[in-house]
Protein backbone atom coordinates (compact mmCIF):
# COMPACT_ATOMS: atom_id res chain seq x y z
CA UNK A 1 0.00 0.00 0.00
CA UNK A 2 1.48 3.20 -0.75
CA UNK A 3 0.18 4.64 2.70
CA UNK A 4 -0.04 3.04 6.16
CA UNK A 5 -3.70 2.02 6.90
CA UNK A 6 -5.80 3.89 9.06
CA UNK A 7 -8.61 3.40 10.92
CA UNK A 8 -11.20 6.61 11.92
CA UNK A 9 -13.87 5.54 13.90
CA UNK A 10 -17.28 7.85 12.75
CA UNK A 11 -18.75 9.63 16.16
CA UNK A 12 -21.81 10.11 14.15
CA UNK A 13 -22.27 6.23 16.40
CA UNK A 14 -21.40 7.75 19.52
CA UNK A 15 -23.65 9.22 22.36
CA UNK A 16 -23.73 12.77 21.47
CA UNK A 17 -24.19 13.65 25.36
CA UNK A 18 -20.80 12.65 26.21
CA UNK A 19 -18.56 13.17 23.06
CA UNK A 20 -15.62 14.36 24.83
CA UNK A 21 -15.28 10.51 26.09
CA UNK A 22 -15.95 9.16 23.41
CA UNK A 23 -13.46 10.39 21.95
CA UNK A 24 -10.81 9.27 24.78
CA UNK A 25 -12.49 5.40 23.94
CA UNK A 26 -11.11 5.80 20.20
CA UNK A 27 -7.41 6.98 21.61
CA UNK A 28 -5.88 3.91 19.76
CA UNK A 29 -7.37 5.50 16.42
CA UNK A 30 -5.57 7.22 13.41
CA UNK A 31 -8.25 9.81 13.20
CA UNK A 32 -11.41 10.68 14.44
CA UNK A 33 -14.27 11.32 11.96
CA UNK A 34 -16.51 13.83 12.02
CA UNK A 35 -19.47 14.23 10.13
CA UNK A 36 -21.07 17.30 9.54
CA UNK A 37 -24.75 17.25 8.30
CA UNK A 38 -26.50 20.45 7.44
CA UNK A 39 -30.42 19.17 6.58
CA UNK A 40 -29.91 20.52 3.15
CA UNK A 41 -26.91 18.12 1.10
CA UNK A 42 -28.16 15.38 3.20
CA UNK A 43 -31.37 14.63 4.96
CA UNK A 44 -30.09 15.00 8.37
CA UNK A 45 -28.32 17.63 10.87
CA UNK A 46 -25.42 16.77 13.09
CA UNK A 47 -23.03 18.94 14.32
CA UNK A 48 -21.27 22.23 13.18
CA UNK A 49 -18.10 24.20 13.48
CA UNK A 50 -18.30 25.36 17.10
CA UNK A 51 -18.59 21.46 18.18
CA UNK A 52 -15.93 20.82 16.34
CA UNK A 53 -14.13 23.44 17.98
CA UNK A 54 -14.56 22.62 21.03
CA UNK A 55 -13.79 18.69 20.55
CA UNK A 56 -10.73 20.00 18.62
CA UNK A 57 -9.75 21.39 22.31
CA UNK A 58 -10.13 17.75 24.53
CA UNK A 59 -9.11 15.27 22.02
CA UNK A 60 -5.68 13.73 21.46
CA UNK A 61 -6.98 12.30 18.28
CA UNK A 62 -6.68 14.02 14.96
CA UNK A 63 -10.55 15.50 13.82
CA UNK A 64 -11.09 14.14 10.39
CA UNK A 65 -14.08 16.11 9.16
CA UNK A 66 -16.80 15.20 6.32
CA UNK A 67 -18.88 18.31 5.26
CA UNK A 68 -21.50 17.31 4.29
CA UNK A 69 -23.03 20.55 3.30
CA UNK A 70 -23.83 23.25 1.03
CA UNK A 71 -21.88 25.75 -0.12
CA UNK A 72 -18.41 23.92 1.58
CA UNK A 73 -16.66 26.84 -0.34
CA UNK A 74 -17.78 29.27 2.06
CA UNK A 75 -17.37 27.12 5.51
CA UNK A 76 -14.44 24.20 4.56
CA UNK A 77 -11.53 26.84 5.90
CA UNK A 78 -13.11 27.04 8.94
CA UNK A 79 -13.24 23.63 10.04
CA UNK A 80 -9.71 23.57 9.30
CA UNK A 81 -8.52 26.68 11.26
CA UNK A 82 -11.14 25.51 14.14
CA UNK A 83 -8.39 22.70 14.14
CA UNK A 84 -9.92 19.97 12.27
CA UNK A 85 -6.38 18.04 11.00
CA UNK A 86 -8.63 16.73 7.74
CA UNK A 87 -11.44 18.13 6.04
CA UNK A 88 -13.77 16.58 3.06
CA UNK A 89 -16.34 18.53 1.01
CA UNK A 90 -18.32 17.04 -1.61
CA UNK A 91 -17.72 17.87 -5.33
CA UNK A 92 -21.32 17.57 -6.02
CA UNK A 93 -22.05 20.36 -3.65
CA UNK A 94 -18.39 22.54 -4.09
CA UNK A 95 -19.13 25.56 -6.74
CA UNK A 96 -15.00 25.60 -6.94
CA UNK A 97 -13.55 22.61 -5.56
CA UNK A 98 -10.19 23.38 -6.76
CA UNK A 99 -10.31 26.75 -4.98
CA UNK A 100 -11.94 25.08 -1.91
CA UNK A 101 -9.41 22.68 -1.43
CA UNK A 102 -6.45 25.20 -1.90
CA UNK A 103 -8.48 27.54 1.24
CA UNK A 104 -8.10 24.21 3.51
CA UNK A 105 -4.42 23.69 3.09
CA UNK A 106 -3.83 27.40 3.24
CA UNK A 107 -5.40 27.15 6.87
CA UNK A 108 -3.07 24.22 7.61
CA UNK A 109 -5.50 21.12 7.40
CA UNK A 110 -5.46 18.23 4.79
CA UNK A 111 -7.79 18.66 1.81
CA UNK A 112 -9.65 16.30 0.79
CA UNK A 113 -13.19 15.69 -1.47
CA UNK A 114 -15.66 13.08 -1.55
CA UNK A 115 -17.71 11.21 -4.40
CA UNK A 116 -21.59 10.25 -3.52
CA UNK A 117 -22.39 6.51 -4.81
CA UNK A 118 -24.25 7.78 -7.79
CA UNK A 119 -21.06 10.56 -8.78
CA UNK A 120 -18.75 9.02 -10.99
CA UNK A 121 -14.65 9.63 -10.05
CA UNK A 122 -13.37 10.38 -13.62
CA UNK A 123 -14.96 13.90 -14.24
CA UNK A 124 -12.78 14.87 -11.13
CA UNK A 125 -9.57 12.96 -11.72
CA UNK A 126 -7.78 16.52 -12.39
CA UNK A 127 -8.73 17.62 -8.37
CA UNK A 128 -5.88 14.89 -7.73
CA UNK A 129 -3.18 17.83 -8.17
CA UNK A 130 -4.93 19.68 -5.67
CA UNK A 131 -6.18 17.58 -2.35
CA UNK A 132 -4.48 15.03 -0.36
CA UNK A 133 -7.28 12.26 -0.17
CA UNK A 134 -10.39 11.02 -1.65
CA UNK A 135 -13.15 9.24 -0.38
CA UNK A 136 -15.44 6.82 -1.88
CA UNK A 137 -18.95 6.85 -0.21
CA UNK A 138 -19.73 3.14 0.10
CA UNK A 139 -23.30 4.07 1.72
CA UNK A 140 -25.53 7.02 0.65
CA UNK A 141 -24.48 9.83 2.90
CA UNK A 142 -26.94 11.39 5.41
CA UNK A 143 -26.82 8.24 7.98
CA UNK A 144 -25.08 5.86 9.95
CA UNK A 145 -26.03 1.94 9.99
CA UNK A 146 -26.47 1.67 6.25
CA UNK A 147 -25.66 -1.44 4.44
CA UNK A 148 -22.02 -1.73 2.71
CA UNK A 149 -22.54 -1.10 -1.18
CA UNK A 150 -19.83 -3.43 -3.01
CA UNK A 151 -20.70 -1.87 -6.33
CA UNK A 152 -18.60 1.08 -5.10
CA UNK A 153 -15.46 -1.38 -4.57
CA UNK A 154 -14.91 -0.27 -8.53
CA UNK A 155 -15.25 3.37 -7.64
CA UNK A 156 -12.12 2.57 -5.13
CA UNK A 157 -10.01 0.97 -7.24
CA UNK A 158 -10.10 3.34 -10.21
CA UNK A 159 -9.10 6.04 -7.75
CA UNK A 160 -6.14 4.08 -6.42
CA UNK A 161 -5.04 3.60 -10.06
CA UNK A 162 -5.58 7.43 -10.89
CA UNK A 163 -3.52 8.17 -7.42
CA UNK A 164 -0.71 5.57 -8.36
CA UNK A 165 -0.74 6.92 -12.15
CA UNK A 166 -0.20 10.53 -10.65
CA UNK A 167 2.30 9.41 -8.29
CA UNK A 168 2.90 11.31 -4.76
CA UNK A 169 0.84 10.69 -1.28
CA UNK A 170 -2.97 10.91 -1.67
CA UNK A 171 -4.84 8.57 0.26
CA UNK A 172 -8.11 6.67 -0.26
CA UNK A 173 -10.80 6.78 2.21
CA UNK A 174 -14.12 4.37 2.27
CA UNK A 175 -16.93 5.65 4.92
CA UNK A 176 -20.07 3.85 5.27
CA UNK A 177 -20.58 -0.36 6.51
CA UNK A 178 -17.18 -0.74 7.34
CA UNK A 179 -17.12 -4.02 9.42
CA UNK A 180 -15.04 -6.49 10.16
CA UNK A 181 -16.89 -8.37 7.37
CA UNK A 182 -15.88 -5.39 4.84
CA UNK A 183 -13.02 -4.08 5.54
CA UNK A 184 -10.81 -6.76 3.53
CA UNK A 185 -12.41 -6.01 0.18
CA UNK A 186 -12.23 -2.24 0.90
CA UNK A 187 -8.29 -2.56 1.22
CA UNK A 188 -8.15 -5.08 -1.50
CA UNK A 189 -9.81 -2.63 -3.64
CA UNK A 190 -7.13 0.34 -3.02
CA UNK A 191 -8.18 1.93 0.65
CA UNK A 192 -5.91 2.90 3.27
CA UNK A 193 -8.19 5.30 5.31
CA UNK A 194 -11.27 3.02 6.45
CA UNK A 195 -14.14 5.23 8.39
CA UNK A 196 -16.16 2.78 10.67
CA UNK A 197 -18.63 4.03 13.16
CA UNK A 198 -21.16 1.32 14.55
CA UNK A 199 -18.61 -1.41 13.91
CA UNK A 200 -16.25 -0.08 16.37
CA UNK A 201 -18.91 1.98 18.89
CA UNK A 202 -20.81 -0.86 19.05
CA UNK A 203 -18.67 -2.85 20.36
CA UNK A 204 -18.11 -3.72 24.20
CA UNK A 205 -14.55 -3.23 24.07
CA UNK A 206 -13.73 -0.51 22.21
CA UNK A 207 -10.15 -0.08 21.41
CA UNK A 208 -10.06 -4.13 21.05
CA UNK A 209 -12.15 -3.60 18.09
CA UNK A 210 -10.11 -0.75 16.87
CA UNK A 211 -7.02 -3.58 16.99
CA UNK A 212 -9.20 -6.10 15.24
CA UNK A 213 -10.30 -3.98 12.06
CA UNK A 214 -5.96 -3.01 11.93
CA UNK A 215 -5.43 -6.26 11.86
CA UNK A 216 -8.17 -7.43 9.16
CA UNK A 217 -6.93 -4.67 7.17
CA UNK A 218 -3.05 -5.31 7.18
CA UNK A 219 -3.77 -9.09 6.86
CA UNK A 220 -5.75 -8.47 3.00
CA UNK A 221 -3.30 -5.82 2.26
CA UNK A 222 -0.60 -8.10 2.91
CA UNK A 223 -2.44 -10.22 -0.04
Amino acid sequence: MPAPLQISPSILAADFANLEAELRRIETADWAHVDVMDNHFVPNLTLGLPVVEALARVTRVPLDCHLMIEAPDRWAAGYAEAGAGSVTFHVEAAADPVATARAIRAAGARAAFAVKPGTPFAPYEELLDEVDMVLVMTVEPGFGGQSFMDDQLPKVQAVREAVGRRGGEIWVQVDGGVSADTIGRCVEAGADVLVAGSAVYGADDVPARIGELRALARRHACG
